[in-house]
């Protein structure tokens, strides 16, 4: 369990780091038990967490959240709200940068390598706070049809993808809030330009591949993409790219079709593909590869179409993983949107929206406990163990949740054994008194 122990003490740094606006003798709670706290509750998928864990500590003295979160004492929700507001979660960040270290393993290339070990990148934008109360400096606003005025926080999310699985991993978001000496609202499109800026180089070992829907499929992104030498696969779709389309109106395509099995039936993919054809209709438009891909039943009839943009060279031998990968764009909302806003981790649900950071910071924990389930789940053999017994993720969440109300658990190895053998161990019925 050394990675989650490593885990654990890089986070508590970082947190220890978290500004404190106290006064005097700084109360006797750690600057860095305020974030572990934010961040046990969001691991352990429950707002009720910490409510439980403060009620064995007045117990028993000690508590999950001391064993094996590293808290040396809970602070109420409250304080825990009040300190984090003026944490910026630029301050997080390297604890995802352990996070992409991680994704160079053999057995995260193994999962999420594709197209010759690279890694994908799925960019896109989700909203995770709305409301025509509650507002801070950071949120975006908008009006309605009625005339109501909503403030709400989006952000640009950048995470690991990959065909042929569900795992996704989620890498530091850029968020969409107003920018000093903007005349504009922020937009989707900056700040995947400010997050590119500020991680695109730092990922680069990684060999990316960044995916996108159609918003991404423009000249300010790819042309910037391309010039520190990355490369994208984005949707372009015939209604935004009237130039493009006009292009390859009747031209010659290379062909490919192959077949598919599904059931007792066949289906049929076919693509079709051309290289080298204009992104716009300007003079300057940068030089792309168009690829088509239909999906179609035995009787012929076509189930699925769509269009890519690519700066990767397109071939016979691997215009399908071309394809498949950029497809995978869609995990971004299928398996990491929808689970952070419907499977546990309760995105949207407001933890406290604050007056400077709170609401981005909260987010940001979010993201991370997410990120290190994943990693958890091919990397740490015992989280593996326990996974598998369990089989249903909702469950084993449950597991643990249950078993932290029973007793304290002196390390998360003990803890995870516990869930796979269903039996808590004899001394720790002997030490404590289990009720």
């Amino acid at each position: 369990m050394k990675l989650i122990e490593s885990l654990v003490s890089g986070l508590k740094a970082s947190c220890a780091a978290f500004p404190d606006p106290r006064e005097g003798r700084n109360g006797n709670i750690a600057t860095a038990d305020f974030g572990l706290s934010a961040f046990a509750m969001f691991f352990m998928q429950s707002a009720s967490f910490l409510a439980f864990q403060r009620s064995l500590e007045n117990k028993r003295r000690r508590s999950n959240c001391q064993t094996l979160f590293g808290i040396d004492k809970i602070p109420s929700d409250n304080y825990i709200r009040k300190m984090l507001d003026e944490a910026d979660p630029a301050l997080l960040l390297p604890c995802f940068e352990k996070v992409e270290h991680l994704l160079a393993k053999p057995e995260m290339q193994q999962a999420f390598g594709r197209l010759g070990g690279r890694m994908l990148v799925a960019l896109d934008g989700t909203e995770f706070f709305c409301s025509q109360k509650v507002n801070c400096p950071n949120c975006l606003t908008r009006k309605r049809a009625n005339g109501a005025v909503e403030s709400y926080h989006t952000m640009l999310a950048a995470t690991v993808v990959a065909p042929g699985h569900a795992r996704v991993v989620p890498l530091f978001p850029e968020f969409v809030a107003p920018q000093d000496g903007a005349e504009k609202q922020d937009c989707e499109r900056n700040a995947v330009k400010r997050w590119h800026a500020r991680h695109g180089e730092r990922l680069r070992p990684l060999r990316p591949i960044y995916l996108g829907d159609d918003l991404y499929a423009c000249q300010p992104v790819a042309a910037m993409l391309r010039a520190e030498g990355d490369d994208f696969i984005f949707t372009a779709k015939p209604s935004s790219h009237k130039a493009l389309y006009d292009f390859i109106d009747g031209v010659e395509f290379e062909r490919l079709e192959a077949k598919s099995r599904r059931g007792k039936t066949f289906d049929t993919l076919r693509y079709r593909w051309i290289e080298g054809v204009p992104l716009n209709g300007g003079k300057d438009a940068m030089l792309v590869n168009w690829i088509g891909f239909v999906l179609a039943d035995a009787g012929g009839k076509v189930k699925y179409s769509t269009a890519f943009v690519t700066s990767l060279p397109v071939t016979k031998e691997n215009v399908a993983e071309i394809v498949a990968c950029g497809r995978a764009r869609w995990k971004i909302e299928n398996e990491s949107f929808n689970v952070l806003k419907n499977h546990g981790y309760e995105l949207e649900h407001s933890f406290g929206h604050g007056e400077k950071h709170l609401a981005m910071t909260l987010a940001t924990l979010n993201l991370l406990a997410f990120a290190w389930h994943s990693v958890f789940d091919h990397l740490e053999p015992p989280w593996k163990a326990a996974r598998e017994a369990v089989v249903k993720r909702t469950t084993f969440f449950t597991e643990m949740l249950f078993l932290t109300k029973l007793a304290v658990f002196p390390s998360f190895e003990v803890l995870l054994q516990t869930i796979v053998t269903s039996d808590i161990p004899p001394e720790l019925l002997q030490n404590q008194k289990i009720e």
